[in-house]
């Protein structure tokens, strides 16, 4: 029996090796993780898998297989903080028959809640992790066995080397700039990125340029549609004339008309003397009309009388004028919604809307975070006459952040972090910089994966540094690191030298 039993295992190893020479072929991400679940799961017999990979600063890519919606957020979220988090700190694999009754792992709230029971989880790669496997429940009864867990270690250490490798092929793929072709026909040196949705748009403005018609550009708040239209005049023949911006959402609907059109000395209170509207200072220019959608609708039917006739009279004066100006108009509205509220006039959405050109959201194009950032960096450090650049460490945690206020919201917390950095004269934006509370413990007390790996790169670094006297160099050597990218750690963790007593 005992002679089976080793036959059994030498074929289920040599099938598992054979298995990851064919995810080694793999050239996507997700599908490279879906065949790695697969795998794990029929390895160790478990019910459920959760496996995530990704940079030394925290994982990328994620896939799991078994969970329930609730069950998967709970994994994510909390019931793997205290096991992954045990996993990461020691380097080694966390398994335990039941997390219900393990005093490790008991007092935790989603422990209890979810009835957690037979657990093993073994971290991705030699310290620091790559990334980490959450296996739960088994199809049999009782405990992952000695033999599971060596299996899932073998695979583990298998994983890390092909995935480092994938995922290093797919940022490779993601740096090539689509936008280039696009860059040299186009002045849009103040629009960062190069991303395919970024190139999309840039198509879009290489059709709008050079024709002298109506344009609407839309995109959610903060987005950058103002950069657009003014990338989109600078890049038409009206290049070398006024580009004047209105912001229709901050104008009252009685000033409406005398500050696009001007106003006769007397026309109204405060007319003291001839006042120039937008129209007059735009000509032979553009007129940007922002937030059109905010328009009253009384004043919305005096924009489509003027952009019908291309002539208008100022306040107080029967002349009608002559108009040499694009219309170039943005809004973050739903304007056909408006439309069917009747919140908008229709006649005055088509004219607006000539051709239309749509923005894409941070979200859609995140590959251009990082460019964005550094781009956003330079400039205020230019401005302030003090160029500090973002680690590399500040630079991921931006990109896996989320940003419903779009290119605005990341401008503003790189304009903080830059402020703060200064303050405390560091030589760079680091990650406390930006993101002031990332290392911070959960309410309950538990560390997310991410926080258990900073605390665990923290401790590992702290350790070589204090062995070696904090000889940089030396402590590289140690660490099997270049001394630059030690340099960076220490930097992006926040670590100083004692002084000396």
């Amino acid at each position: 029996m005992r002679v089976a039993a080793d036959a059994d295992r030498v074929a289920l190893e040599r099938d598992l090796y054979r298995s990851m020479l064919g995810l080694g072929q793999q050239h996507d991400v997700t599908p490279f993780l879906a065949a790695a679940i697969d795998m794990v799961l029929g390895v160790t017999g478990a019910r459920k898998a959760y496996l995530e990979i990704g940079a030394p600063d925290g994982p990328q890519y994620w896939l799991a297989s078994g969970f329930v919606d609730a069950e998967l957020e709970a994994v994510r979220g909390e019931i793997s903080r205290g096991i992954v988090a045990k996993a990461l700190a020691t380097g080694q694999s966390v398994s335990t028959a039941s997390a219900l009754d393990d005093p490790r792992f008991a007092s935790q709230g989603s422990v209890q809640a979810r009835q957690i029971r037979a657990v093993l989880c073994v971290p991705v790669g030699a310290p620091p992790a790559f990334g980490v496997v959450y296996l739960q429940g088994r199809g049999e009864a009782g405990p992952f066995t000695a033999d599971d867990q060596e299996l899932a270690e073998i695979f583990a250490q298998q994983l890390a080397p092909l995935a480092d490798s994938l995922i290093t092929r797919e940022e490779d793929a993601q740096r090539y700039d689509h936008t280039r072709e696009l860059r040299a026909r186009l002045d849009v040196v103040d629009i960062a990125g190069t991303s395919r949705p970024l190139a999309a748009l840039f198509e879009s403005l290489l059709v709008a340029a050079p024709v002298d018609i109506s344009v609407l550009i839309t995109g959610e708040s903060g987005t950058g549609k103002t950069a657009v239209a003014r990338a989109l005049h600078r890049s038409s023949p009206r290049r070398e004339k006024p580009f004047i911006e209105v912001n229709c959402a901050a104008i009252p609907e009685t000033l409406f008309e005398s500050e696009l059109f001007g106003a006769e000395k007397g026309a109204h209170s405060t007319a003291h003397q001839r006042i120039e509207g937008k129209v007059d200072a735009a000509a032979g220019g553009t007129l940007f009309l922002d937030e059109v959608g905010e328009i009253p609708l009384t004043a919305q039917s005096k924009l489509l009388s003027f952009l019908q006739g291309k002539t208008y009279s100022r306040l107080g004066s029967p002349q009608p004028l002559e108009a040499d100006v694009r219309i170039v108009a943005a809004t973050n509205a739903d304007l056909p919604e408006l439309v069917a509220g009747k919140r908008f006039r229709e006649d005055l959405y088509y004219r607006l809307s000539v051709l239309e050109v749509a923005v894409p959201s941070l979200r859609e194009r995140s590959e251009d975070i990082p460019t964005i950032a550094d781009a956003v960096a330079i400039a205020v450090g230019r401005k302030n006459g003090a160029l500090l650049p973002l680690s590399p460490g500040a630079r991921r945690a931006l990109s896996d952040g989320e940003w419903p206020g779009n290119v605005r919201q990341l401008e503003n917390v790189i304009h903080r972090g830059w402020a703060t950095a200064k303050a405390h004269g560091a030589r760079a934006i680091e990650l406390r910089h930006v993101f002031p509370k990332s290392g911070a413990e959960s309410e309950a007390g538990e560390l997310s994966y991410h926080d258990a790996m900073r605390r665990f790169q923290t401790r590992l670094v702290q350790e070589a540094l204090e062995g070696e006297g904090w000889n940089v160099s030396a402590a590289a050597r140690r660490l099997e690191v270049s001394r630059s990218y030690l340099n960076e750690l220490i930097r992006t963790l926040a670590l100083e030298r004692p002084a000396k007593s």
